[in-house]
């Protein structure tokens, strides 16, 4: 997780922090360090406490909850949309779940102690914040349905539209393996419905390269679960900043 070399900084490309006024982004600008995260890079472990919150731009995170016998599944993910870290400034400071990073790319680091600082001081930014933790807890507890309800070929297609709305990338870098882990299910079910949807000519797949090719009706493929969750995240995210 180093910086970039001679990254710019541009605080819009993340969305929370393009919400908060210039007044108050220029406190923060001084302690906002530009990182690089690679696929696979744990950005934060169960039960530890965390360090920093993360404001990604182009990177994703999947929030994962691991089970004693090993298998895994997705309980949200953030990318340019959020923070990662919402436990720091909710006062838990740790969590059960894991972070890592899904898709490589940037994000913006901030230390534990200016986040905890400036969010009680009340302004946009606590604002921001409480709001997107919100829209959070929408996107869990809508995950935890279409993962009980919902077919994979619906699940993957949620999550490819979710993850494309989420980074400036065309293409997703992700292995199978990667996804099936993701949605909780086995590698060979991922394959079967990556297969059905390329062959409806809705998605591009080649090893380890996923490219969105016809999203209209690839948003008719997923189920209900991608329009609760974008609906409600621009319905509690609209009237802040």
């Amino acid at each position: 997780m180093l910086p970039p070399p001679d990254a710019p900084r541009d605080w819009s490309r993340n969305h929370l922090l393009a919400r908060v006024p210039p007044a108050e982004i220029e406190v923060l600008a001084a302690n906002l360090q530009q990182v690089s995260l690679r696929v696979g890079d744990m950005v934060y472990e169960p039960g530890a406490r965390q360090q920093y919150a993360y404001f990604p731009t182009t990177a994703v995170v999947s929030l994962h909850y691991i089970l004693e016998s090993g298998a895994s599944a997705e309980i949200a993910g953030v990318g340019n949309d959020g923070v990662v870290g919402v436990s720091l400034f909710m006062g838990g400071l740790t969590t059960p779940s894991s972070a890592v990073a899904q898709i490589a790319g940037q994000a913006y680091r901030l230390s534990a102690a200016i986040l905890q600082q400036e969010f009680r001081r009340g302004g946009a930014l606590q604002r921001v914040l409480l709001r997107y933790t919100q829209s959070m807890i929408a996107q869990m507890a809508q995950t935890a349905v279409c993962n009980r309800h919902h077919s994979i070929k619906q699940q993957l297609s949620r999550w490819l539209l979710l993850t494309q709305d989420r980074t400036p990338a065309r293409e997703v870098v992700v292995t199978q393996e990667m996804i099936a882990a993701v949605l909780g299910v086995r590698r060979e079910s991922v394959t079967g419905a990556a297969g059905d949807l390329q062959q409806l000519g809705l998605i591009r797949y080649r090893r380890g390269h996923i490219s969105v090719v016809d999203r209209v009706n690839l948003e008719a493929a997923a189920c209900e679960c991608y329009g609760v969750v974008r609906s409600e995240s621009n319905r509690v995210m609209a009237s802040v900043g």
